[in-house]
Formats: C-alpha cells, sequence, structure tokens
C-alpha cells in the first residue's frame, strides 16, 4: 500500500476517496530508558533508546492507517500528518498520531 504526505500520487489517478483514516499509539516512557535518556542529554549525542520507541510507535500507527483504509477499500493513503505528543502525569507518556485519507488509485499506463 502506498502512503504518503502528498495530495496526490505521481503516476496514479486517485478514482475515489475512501475517508479520513487515523493510527493513534500511546507508549509509556519506562524508568530505566528515562534514566539512560538523561545520561545521554548530559554527555551528549543521541537517545537511541527513545528513538527505537519513537519508531516503533510510528510504525504502529501507520499500520493502522494501512489497516483502515484497506478495510474501506483503499490501496493507498494521501496527505498524511504525523504529530508526537507527551502526555500523562510528568509526561510519562509518549504518543504518535497519523491521520490521511485513504484512497483507491490507479497506475497510469505509459504508452
Amino acid at each position: 500500500m502506498i502512503v504518503s504526505t502528498t495530495p496526490a500520487l505521481e503516476g496514479h489517478v486517485i478514482r475515489e476517496y475512501k475517508g479520513v483514516v487515523t493510527g493513534e499509539v500511546i507508549v509509556g516512557a519506562n524508568l530505566f530508558r528515562d534514566l539512560f535518556a538523561s545520561i545521554t542529554d548530559i554527555v551528549g549525542g543521541r537517545s537511541g533508546s527513545y528513538e527505537n520507541v519513537l519508531q516503533r510507535a510510528r510504525e504502529e500507527a501507520l499500520q493502522e492507517i494501512k489497516a483502515e483504509a484497506s478495510a474501506r477499500g483503499g490501496n493507498a493513503v494521501v496527505g498524511i500528518d504525523i504529530d508526537y505528543e507527551v502526555l500523562g502525569k510528568a509526561g510519562s507518556m509518549l504518543m504518535v498520531s497519523i491521520t490521511g485519507t485513504a484512497v483507491y488509485v490507479e497506475s497510469l499506463a505509459l504508452n
């Protein structure tokens, strides 16, 4: 399934709009990862543990919009927007929210 931030797909024509689809994943930040991230922030560098959690959450949210688009008869999602939020007491939860428009596209034949 094609997923894109653009409103159109080069080489394809949108035949049907199937509606807005969403994927939302909320993950908890655990104490050990927080401690390691704090140390990384102090000495510099990237926090690989948080990056891995965000990547997994983003991939799960993308899978959710693909499944919802497919269930509606779509074969692509266009105009996706990815948002990140910190939730919970003292920012203990991370949320990845993805929205887009499910569409049915056909490939343009090259002559």
